[in-house]
């Protein structure tokens, strides 16, 4: 049960960062960063978030790597 107990905190605190997260950084857009791809012609969209995914990819294996750390070290 201790362990149930430990992800429900995590993830907790995990929703209260992303929450002042996005309250601090509502003014900035991650629509178009430099590597993503936007093609319009007369009937089409065509968005391909490349530079978008690089950046979140990033910031996840940060934040996983820090956790796992801290609760999987022997």
């Amino acid at each position: 049960m201790g362990g149930i107990g430990k992800i429900l905190i995590l993830s907790g605190i995990f929703l209260i960062f992303f929450g002042i997260f996005f309250l601090i950084f509502e003014k900035f857009s991650f629509k178009m960063l430099p590597l993503d791809i936007y093609i319009k012609k007369n009937n089409f969209h065509f968005f391909f978030p490349i530079g978008t995914s690089i950046v979140i990819s990033i910031i996840l294996t940060i934040i996983l790597n820090i956790l796992f750390f801290l609760f999987f070290r022997k």
